[in-house]
C-alpha cells in the first residue's frame, strides 16, 4: 500500500483500532462473562464499520450508534458508573437529536422539499419568512454540534471515557464523534446557493468552534482524573472539526474536505484514543509530589512510550501525524483570516501540550529502584503497541509524502 492510500483509506487505521479493543475484550475475558464480551463485539464491530466507510455514513447511523452504545453502557451490573453515563448520554444526545428533528421539520415546512440542497435553492428565493429559518437553522446543526462534543455540550465524552471500558470508549466516541461531523456534512450540503444561510452557518460554526476549544483548554487544566482529560482532548479534536466546517461551509462542495480531511481525521481519532484511554487506566490519578511513576511506566518503559505516542498524537504534538491534521486547520484559517478561531485553536493546542507533559511527568514520576514484580498484561501491552505502531506508519506516510 502506498503512503498516498495509506492516508486516504481508513481501513487500516480503524482495523488496527479494533484490533486494540479486541485485545482488552480478550484481557477482561475472566472478569467479563462471555455473553458481555458478545454484547461489546456487537457495539464495537458496528463502530468500526461506521469509521472505515464514513464519507457513506447517513444521518439515520447517528441516534443507532448512540442506542447501541448506551445500550452496551447499561448492561454494565458490575458498575453503577456505566449505567450513569448511559442515562446522560441519551439524555444529552437524545434531546439533541429531538431539538434537531423540529428544525428538520420546520425547514421541510418553510420550503416544501425535504432535501437540504433544495430547502437552500427555495429560501434564496425569498419566499418563506427569515424568522423561520433563521430558527430552524441552527437547530438543525444542533445534533452535529453537540455529537462532536463541543462545549457546553463536551462533558458526556470525558464521562463515556470514564464510566466505560477501554475497549469500548475510543471506537464509540470515535464513530460519534465521525457521525456528528458528518450530520453537519450533510445538513450543509449545497449551502453555497443560499447567501445569507451560508452566513448565519459559518457564524455558528466559528462560534461552536471557539467555544469548544476555550472551553476544552480550561477545562483541561483543571482535569485531575486521567481518564477525562483524554475524554477533553477528544472534545478539543471535536472542536477542530468544526474549525474545519467553518473554512469550508458555504464555499462549494463539501466533498473534497470530506475526502482529504475529514476521514482521515476520523481514523487517526480512532487509533490515537485507543492508545490514550488505555494509557490513562495505567497512569497514577492526580499523584503527590514525588511518588514513584505508575506500574506500566516503571515495568515496561517501552510500552508506556507506545502509549504515550498516541497520546502526544491525540493532543498534536510536533513530529506526530496528529501535529498535520492540527495545523493543516491553522494554515486554513490563518488563510481565510479567521484570526479569532485562529487564536482559539492556539491557546487549545497549548493546553492540550500542556497536559501531555503533565501525563509524562505523572507516569515515570519521580526515580526509584524499586521495581514492580507484577507485570501488566500482554494483551494490554499489545494493545498500546498496535495503536503507536498504527500511529508510527501513519506519521512516516505523511513524511514520505511532504
Amino acid at each position: 500500500m502506498s503512503a498516498r492510500a495509506l492516508l486516504a483509506d481508513p481501513a487500516l487505521p480503524v482495523a488496527l483500532a479494533l484490533v486494540a479493543a479486541l485485545l482488552l475484550v480478550a484481557s477482561e475475558r475472566r472478569r467479563r462473562p462471555l455473553s458481555g464480551s458478545l454484547g461489546l463485539l456487537l457495539v464495537l464491530v458496528p463502530c468500526a464499520l461506521v469509521l472505515a466507510r464514513l464519507d457513506a455514513a447517513g444521518w439515520i447511523l447517528a441516534p443507532l450508534v448512540t442506542a447501541l452504545v448506551a445500550a452496551a453502557l447499561a448492561r454494565e451490573s458490575q458498575d453503577p458508573l456505566p449505567g450513569e453515563c448511559a442515562l446522560k448520554l441519551v439524555w444529552v444526545l437524545g434531546g439533541a437529536f429531538a431539538l434537531t428533528a423540529v428544525g428538520f421539520a420546520l425547514l421541510a415546512l418553510a420550503t416544501g422539499v425535504t432535501a437540504p440542497p433544495e430547502q437552500w435553492s427555495v429560501l434564496q428565493l425569498g419566499l418563506s419568512q427569515r424568522m423561520v429559518w433563521v430558527v430552524a437553522l441552527p437547530l438543525a446543526l444542533l445534533a452535529g454540534v453537540v455529537l462532536l462534543g463541543g462545549a457546553p455540550f463536551h462533558f458526556w465524552v470525558a464521562d463515556l471515557f470514564q464510566g466505560a471500558s477501554a475497549a469500548l470508549a475510543p471506537l464509540a466516541v470515535a464513530a460519534l464523534q465521525g457521525l456528528g461531523a458528518m450530520w453537519l456534512v450533510r445538513r450543509l450540503a449545497g449551502l453555497e446557493g443560499f447567501g445569507d444561510g451560508a452566513v448565519l452557518a459559518g457564524a455558528l460554526l466559528r462560534t461552536a468552534a471557539i467555544a469548544a476549544f476555550l472551553a476544552g483548554a480550561g477545562t483541561l487544566l483543571l482535569q485531575r482524573r486521567p481518564e477525562r482529560r483524554v475524554g477533553t482532548l477528544a472534545s478539543l479534536q471535536g472542536g477542530l472539526a468544526l474549525a474545519a466546517l467553518a473554512i469550508s461551509a458555504g464555499r462549494g462542495p463539501l466533498d473534497t474536505m470530506v475526502t482529504a480531511w475529514l476521514v482521515p481525521w476520523a481514523a487517526h481519532l480512532a487509533l490515537a484514543l485507543s492508545g490514550g484511554a488505555l494509557l490513562a487506566r495505567l497512569t497514577p490519578a492526580d499523584p503527590a509530589a514525588g511518588a514513584p511513576g505508575g506500574h506500566l511506566f516503571r515495568r515496561h518503559p517501552l510500552s508506556a512510550f507506545a502509549g504515550l505516542y498516541a497520546l502526544f498524537s491525540l493532543a498534536g504534538v510536533p513530529g506526530t501525524p496528529g501535529a498535520a491534521l492540527w495545523l493543516e486547520i491553522a494554515r486554513g484559517l490563518a488563510t481565510h483570516g479567521q484570526s479569532g478561531l485562529l487564536i482559539a485553536l492556539a491557546l487549545g493546542w497549548l493546553a492540550a501540550f500542556a497536559t501531555v507533559m503533565r501525563e509524562l511527568r505523572e507516569g515515570f514520576g519521580a526515580p526509584t529502584a524499586v521495581r514492580p514484580e507484577r507485570s501488566v498484561p500482554r494483551p494490554v501491552r499489545a494493545a498500546l503497541w498496535v495503536s503507536g505502531a498504527g500511529l508510527a506508519m501513519l506519521g512516516v506516510a505523511r513524511l514520505v509524502l511532504q
